[in-house]
């Protein structure tokens, strides 16, 4: 059977107050061309479907019919809610998605006989089974008493040893009756993170062992969580599917795409990517601005970060993104010295906010009565506000 794997939409997810939700819209009809084209018996959705925990009107719009357009291709969707989604608000909506008949929602981590497991039946015939697991805090899986008694540490390692008791626990029937798969969202230790998720929820404390997906009837583990797509170790069949676009510059050497997956009981999985071209690639540019008006021609439709090798002066950022219309962040690349030292500190309380500022242009080499005057009109403005 053939299985589309994705996850990490992040729809309502804004580039520096830029709105990205015609490129959401544009990358979620990708995958349902995808879909339709690959004639896929399942589809699992592994969580961060939204950006923020109360999303927009436009972005639910964006989602709940990229879902629906899903599931008119003929095959179920499984979804589980991830860090970002309100599991609250994905429960509010089950009843609805539950009508078609093809969308199964796991909002809320459940035992396999409450909704944990969902058994389906794809095409010609084959018995499914899909284990839920979606992201969990520390609160959730950590007792009150150990979060208020133990070190850190030993807060990480109760999360890792209970995350895989509860993937045992709902993996607990599964034979080579049917095709198994889990899909969970979760910081798996090894996986390599970083760019736009949050750091908190990627670190230590929230990791979990690979070896927490080694039962032997278990076919494929489809996880979502971390933007950079991925297979786990040998030893389990397990993925990150990735984003499927860019969502911050710390992303911009990552590949974007689905996976197809084909599965069958009892044999390895076949994995194969591939790539969504919809969204807008994410760059960082830096040098002086001869050298970066080298560049202007091979900018295109990217989003860009700009490190400009200049002292600061006034309307600096007007000429950058006159070059660059798309430069969503403009900043002066400068080394940075320790300013002052304690002595000198305390005589600065003295000064007034002019001479503060007048002295930590001398500090970083900026030497620009254009500068303090602006700062002088900015400062009148605020004392009139």
């Amino acid at each position: 059977m053939k299985i589309l794997h994705t996850a990490d939409w992040h729809v309502g997810r804004a580039i520096r107050g830029r709105s990205r939700a015609d490129e959401h819209r544009l990358v979620l009809g990708e995958i349902v061309d995808i879909a339709n084209r690959e004639k896929v018996d399942l589809i699992l959705v592994a969580g961060d479907l939204f950006d923020v925990a109360a999303p927009s009107p436009e972005a639910e719009e964006i989602v709940y019919g990229a879902l629906l357009d899903l599931a008119d291709s003929g095959a179920p969707v499984v979804l589980i809610a991830g860090n970002h989604d309100n599991p609250r608000r994905l429960a509010a909506v089950k009843p609805l998605l539950d009508r078609t008949r093809r969308v199964y929602t796991g909002a809320f981590l459940e035992g396999p006989e409450d909704g944990g497991v969902v058994t389906l039946e794809a095409a010609g015939g084959q018995r499914v089974r899909v284990a839920l697991f979606p992201f969990l805090s520390q609160q959730k899986i950590v007792r009150a008493d150990e979060l208020m008694r133990d070190s850190r540490a030993q807060h990480g390692l109760a999360y890792a040893d209970r995350s895989a008791e509860l993937v045992a626990h709902l993996c607990e029937g599964f034979d080579d009756s049917a095709v198994n798969l889990l899909v969970a969202h979760l910081m798996v230790s090894g996986a390599a993170a970083g760019g736009g998720e949050r750091e908190a929820h990627i670190s230590g404390d929230y990791c979990v062992p690979a070896v927490a997906f080694t039962h032997p009837a278990l076919d494929y583990v489809a996880l979502g969580h971390v933007h950079r797509m991925q297979p786990l170790s040998a030893q389990v069949s397990a993925w990150y599917c990735g984003s499927p676009l860019q969502l911050d510059f710390g992303e911009g050497e990552y590949e974007c795409g689905v996976l197809l997956v084909e599965v069958e009981t009892g044999v390895p999985a076949k994995v194969r990517p591939i790539p969504l071209r919809s969204g807008r690639r994410l760059r960082t540019l830096r040098g002086d601005l001869g050298r970066l008006e080298e560049e202007t021609s091979q900018s295109g439709a990217e989003y860009l970060r700009i490190f400009v090798d200049a002292p600061p002066h006034p309307g600096l950022g007007e000429e950058v993104r006159a070059l660059f219309p798309n430069a969503v962040d403009v900043r002066v690349a400068q080394s940075t010295e320790p300013l002052v030292d304690a002595d000198h500190t305390l005589e600065r309380l003295e000064l007034r906010p002019r001479e503060i500022f007048e002295e930590y242009l001398k500090d970083v080499g900026v030497g620009d009565d254009s500068l303090v005057a602006l700062f002088s009109e900015l400062l009148e403005e605020s004392y009139e506000a």
